[in-house]
């Protein structure tokens, strides 16, 4: 790892661990409505995000952003670009069920370079760079190497697009059916990243933001995993909204064949 992407990669690692001081000493949460009442965003998504955003510029002077509150949008393309989910999960952490995280890439000139996705419970930082491995709390992690047949799997409900709903339930029969069983976690972030560790052998979406998958999907890919779209085609990187769908190459391309 060079000079610069290691820079890089810790004032990450640190901005996410001094954040999550503020998830877990989060009290008297209040939400507001964005697109739904199943979309709902709190005075700690922004806090979150502006102490993230403070540090990384304190870190990289002049870098772009692309996160998910404020309508914080620049350019995909920059030299030098940070994308930031400051709480995935957010309605987990607005009901207390203790699984949410902070996931931020690193894209440099269009390419992800550098990306992490902390767990503030469970203590527990997914991290990776490319060409360099992925990581949990320092130590390598594999995406499974087994058949989807030997794993469990994991999906997000898309729960603010009801027409997703259909496609997405008869592709959970057609994984349920060839696989161990279903888990449901509620943040694209963790499960991507319990994708790169092997506790999930595939994970799918129907429509997952930018913030949501950059990170995680680069952690998936240093991990030995694949990450596209359902269809199988590249993820976009353009801040439009596909489906993504990541496994482990076996479980991966077992759940493929049966589409």
């Amino acid at each position: 790892m060079n000079e610069e992407i290691r820079k890089i990669y810790d004032a990450i690692i640190s901005a996410e661990l001094e954040a999550a001081e503020l998830i877990i000493h989060a009290s008297g949460i209040m939400t507001e409505e964005k697109t739904c009442h199943r979309d709902v965003v709190t005075e700690y998504d922004r806090r979150v995000q502006e102490l993230v955003v403070a540090r990384l510029r304190e870190s990289v002077p002049g870098a772009c952003f692309f996160c998910e509150e404020n309508a914080l949008h620049d350019d995909l393309h920059a030299e030098h670009l940070f994308v930031i989910d400051p709480i995935d999960g957010t309605m987990n952490f607005v009901k207390g069920y203790n699984h949410s995280s902070i996931s931020v890439a690193y894209v440099r000139c269009g390419v992800l370079t550098a990306g992490a996705v902390y767990n503030p419970y469970l203590k527990e930082m997914f991290s990776a760079v490319k060409g360099e491995g992925a990581w949990l709390n320092g130590r390598p992690i594999r995406a499974a190497e087994t058949p989807l047949s030997e794993n469990i799997f994991s999906l997000g409900t898309t729960p603010y697009e009801p027409e997703t709903y259909d496609e997405t339930f008869r592709l959970a029969r057609i994984a349920l059916e060839g696989s161990l069983d279903l888990r449901r976690g509620a943040s694209a972030a963790l499960d991507l990243a319990y994708v790169a560790a092997g506790r999930v052998g595939l994970f799918f979406e129907m429509a997952l933001s930018y913030w949501d998958y950059a990170a995680g999907c680069l952690i998936v890919q240093e991990a030995g995993g694949i990450c596209s779209t359902v269809d199988g085609t590249p993820l976009p990187m353009d801040g439009s909204r596909p489906s993504v769908l990541a496994g482990g190459k076996q479980a991966y391309a077992d759940f493929r064949a049966k589409l």
